[in-house]
């Protein structure tokens, strides 16, 4: 059955179009990434800007356009932080669904840190059936780390620091001063209290796209390349070398820099900070990069819902 997912984000727009099998494989038609920036100012104004509504829908307009070119039967779309922080969430979800029929489901935290977990390790249960794994997922408006064997989750934590919301809180220049470093890494703080050290046997793994840009650039790739970004191991002192290379950089510098997409250069700094410090939290020495995450999780569930697998 093909079907696709779409994962309305703080920051992006994910869409996944795949054929899905009784046995729950998961076979790749299309893999569509947006920069929508839906979040921007609801940190500041709670609620979604107007003119976002209107920059949302020509997205969501081409990524429906696309899902039905490719023979799409059932697509499942789900909202994020941006959507759970906005006072007027229901207004933009019942104007995407007048405008395409679309039904949009705002995900709890919880809901959140499960569908990305179940994603992240779809790719591992076939030969790591019953490995321990933890799953990093650094957003624009929050941050998620759920723990689990297999594919059952034993614990998931949401944070509300995001990329976004801590650039649009603190990291508001670049390159920031040493005073707004110290009060981003003090924020993010506060909301790691409840965390504990990972047992060694842990395998961390991290999604979405603080941590394939961290990837490209390690790898020094010139294009996007899925074959090597997916899987491959930051150690702690690999993130803590290209921190320090970007944090005294310009906006414009960062740009330039053609790992990175231009409309992530300015959030670049307030993840990699993030992930610094909730590293530091777990006790863990390396993150495993993973190029899957909620997306895969929200079409596996669509496809158990209709008990197709």
């Amino acid at each position: 059955m093909r079907l696709a997912s779409i994962d309305i984000g703080t920051h992006t727009i994910l869409m996944l179009i795949a054929d899905v099998e009784k046995n729950g494989t998961v076979s790749v038609k299309r893999d569509e990434h947006r920069i929508a920036r839906l979040g921007k100012g609801v940190d500041e104004h709670g609620v979604i800007q107007k003119e976002t509504f209107e920059r949302v829908l020509d997205i969501l307009l081409q990524l429906k356009a696309l899902s039905d070119s490719d023979g799409v039967q059932r697509i499942a779309a789900c909202g994020t932080s941006a959507l759970r922080d906005a006072a007027n969430r229901q207004e933009f979800i019942d104007f995407i669904r007048e405008q395409l029929s679309i039904n949009i489901k705002i995900l709890s935290g919880k809901e959140e840190a499960e569908s990305t977990y179940l994603g992240a390790v779809s790719e591992y249960i076939d030969e790591s059936p019953t490995e321990t794994f933890s799953v990093l997922d650094i957003g624009g408006g929050s941050t998620e780390l759920v723990s689990g064997t297999g594919t059952n989750v034993s614990s998931a934590v949401s944070m509300d620091i995001g990329s976004v919301r801590l650039t649009e809180r603190i990291l508001k220049k670049s390159p920031p001063d040493a005073s707004a470093l110290e009060n981003a890494k003090q924020f993010i703080q506060e909301h790691l209290y409840n965390l504990t050290p990972l047992p060694s046997s842990t395998t961390l793994i991290g999604v979405a796209g603080t941590l394939t840009t961290l990837a490209a650039l390690d790898l020094q790739v010139k294009t996007f390349d899925s074959n090597l970004i997916n899987r491959y191991v930051l150690t702690k002192d690999t993130i803590d070398r290209i921190f320090h290379e970007l944090k005294n950089l310009t906006l414009d510098q960062i740009k330039n820099i053609s790992q990175i997409h231009p409309a992530r250069a300015d959030i670049l700094l307030a993840g990699i900070l993030i992930l610094r410090e909730i590293v530091d939290k777990v006790n863990a020495s390396q993150i495993t990069v993973s190029d899957r995450g909620l997306r895969y999780g929200i079409l596996l569930q669509l496809a158990r819902s209709i008990k197709h697998i």
